[in-house]
């Protein structure tokens, strides 16, 4: 029995190699947030070792990415990432929104929770300094300064969907 259930999922493990997710690879950047704010080179660097995998559209994948089910496991992993925030998507953002994920971006930092420790486990290289991570959330404050100075303080503010007429709370 313990045979056939081997067998059995050996077989299944041939045939997903032959189901691939699509890769994230696009060259367009119309929406890049460096089309609407400069982002230095000290900055590029960390963002490029540490963020940009996993939060744009053009992911730099490692050779073990194409054996299933780590490929389902990547392509999962940055498409939640990219629904957090997505550099090349930035420009698209409402003026809330972008205020609010830089400050997100912020947050995450100093927390310590971005990049992820299990990035980070395998991306050794992708482990921000404490002087990486303070380039990173000066530049994101210098951004959300920007836009404190040139718009007003409740188009910076995310709206919460009011709710209906006789729902209770």
């Amino acid at each position: 029995m313990i045979k056939k259930i081997l067998i059995g999922l050996l077989v299944v493990l041939i045939a997903i190699q032959f189901i691939r997710p699509a890769k994230n690879n696009s060259a367009d950047i119309t929406k890049d947030i460096t089309t609407l704010y400069p982002m230095p080179d000290s900055v590029k660097v960390i963002v490029d070792k540490a963020c940009a995998d996993c939060h744009s559209n053009n992911t730099k994948y490692p050779f073990y990415a194409s054996i299933q089910p780590i490929s389902f496991w990547l392509a999962d992993h940055i498409n939640d990432g990219k629904r957090h925030f997505n550099f090349n998507e930035f420009a698209g953002y409402r003026l809330a929104k972008q205020n609010h994920k830089l400050e997100e971006v912020i947050e995450q930092i100093k927390e310590g929770e971005m990049p992820l420790p299990s990035y980070t486990l395998i991306h050794t290289e992708a482990k921000l300094s404490d002087s990486e991570k303070a380039t990173l959330s000066k530049w994101c404050q210098n951004i959300m300064d920007t836009l404190k100075a040139n718009y007003p303080a409740d188009s910076l503010k995310l709206k919460r969907p009011s709710k209906p007429e006789g729902a209770s709370k």
